[in-house]
Formats: structure tokens, C-alpha cells, sequence
């Protein structure tokens, strides 16, 4: 009788399996800890598998940082999408910046990690990490609902992420809780998303009254 094959340990991964489990491992201490807490060492442990696997994935700490960073914006992505796609009495933009703030505050490792490190500043054009983000960047975009004029609506899509990077940040820290304007940190960002949108209006009514 040939001798019965062995049976996989609970937690062996088959091939390819160990990649995404990492990924999806490292970000769950990114959102504990911040983009500091990412050890592959750590996460071997964590997951059962030999120190050297995680390599056959990951050259380095900096390589499996540019996957979790662009896991990380395509689950932001797909957060933001199914926000504006359902029926609701606010704006598109509105929708977008107020789940951002959430976003922010509530997942600020992971946030961090996106908007606050180098990883991103490091991606080349055309990289998993770029199309990730730029996916996130075009629907901030398309929740603009503007018509597409020169650059106008890409500029005022940058105007409104850094002031609600802005916003975040501050908060984070502590240092914007709105007190000194009676007002809270929801309403700030919707008078930015307000002032975004008006703003654009005239800039494109001025481009058409120019063309």
C-alpha cells in the first residue's frame, strides 16, 4: 500500500497564497502602528512560515511597503466608489471629503502610510503603487461632477486634497478641533467642499466666456 502523502500544516500557504497574505498581514499592524510597525521578520512569525519565505515575495521592507501601500489605496478606492455611486441628497464631493476625514482620523496608520511617507513620492509613473493612487485621484475627479475644461477640474481636485490633508493631519495632532471657530471638523470640510465647488463654477464659466 503507497504511503498516504502528508498533510499540510493549518497554516502552509499554497503558491501565490503567501504574497496577499502578507500584504493583508502588514496592514493590519500598519493600523495599529503606522507604517513603523512593518517587520517581515515579525510577520513570518505571525503567519507560520520560515523566515527566508516573505523574500520570494519581497526583496526588502521597502518592497512589500509599495504593496501594502497599494492595497491600501485600492480598499480606499473601493470605499470612496461605493460612497458616491449610492443615492444620497449631498454632493458627490461632499460624500468623498467627509469619508476621507473619516478615513483619516479612524485609520490614521493606514492613512499615514498613503498620504504621510515616502512610499508614495518614490513610486514610478506607471507602477502598481501609481495606478493604485491615481485610481483614487480620479475619483476625486469624477466627484467634482464638472465638465472637463483645460485642467481645471484636476487643479481644484489638488486644491481640495491638500486642505483636507490639511484638515486630517491637524486633527490628528490634535490641533484642529474647530473650537476657536465654533465649528466642528465635518463642518469645516464641507464649507472646503462648498468653496471647492463654487469656485470651480466661476473658473469654468470664465473659460468658457474666454474660449
Amino acid at each position: 500500500m503507497p504511503p498516504r502523502p502528508a498533510r499540510k500544516a493549518l497554516n502552509a500557504y499554497h503558491h501565490g497564497d503567501l504574497r496577499d497574505a502578507l500584504v493583508q498581514a502588514a496592514l493590519q499592524e500598519v493600523e495599529l502602528g503606522g507604517p513603523e510597525a512593518i517587520n517581515i521578520s515579525a510577520l513570518a512569525k505571525k503567519l507560520g512560515v520560515s523566515q527566508p519565505a516573505p523574500y520570494k515575495h519581497f526583496a526588502d521592507r521597502e518592497t512589500l511597503l509599495v504593496a501594502v501601500t497599494a492595497e491600501a489605496f485600492r480598499q480606499f478606492s473601493a470605499m470612496l466608489r461605493a460612497s458616491i455611486a449610492e443615492p444620497s441628497k449631498r454632493s458627490k464631493l461632499s460624500r468623498f471629503a467627509q469619508l476621507t476625514l473619516d478615513f483619516g482620523l479612524r485609520r490614521n496608520g493606514v492613512y499615514r502610510l498613503m498620504f504621510a511617507s515616502r512610499v508614495m513620492a518614490c513610486a514610478p509613473k506607471g507602477s502598481e503603487l501609481h495606478v493604485a493612487a491615481m485610481e483614487t485621484f480620479d475619483l476625486l475627479v469624477e466627484a467634482l461632477e464638472a465638465p472637463a475644461i483645460g485642467y481645471l477640474r484636476e487643479r481644484s481636485a489638488l486644491k481640495i486634497w491638500a486642505s483636507l490633508h490639511g484638515v486630517v493631519m491637524l486633527a490628528e495632532q490634535g490641533l484642529l478641533t474647530g473650537e476657536v471657530g465654533h465649528t466642528s471638523r465635518e463642518e469645516l470640510v464641507e464649507e472646503i467642499v462648498e468653496q471647492t465647488k463654487l469656485a470651480l463654477s466661476v473658473a469654468i464659466e470664465a473659460a468658457k466666456t474666454a474660449g
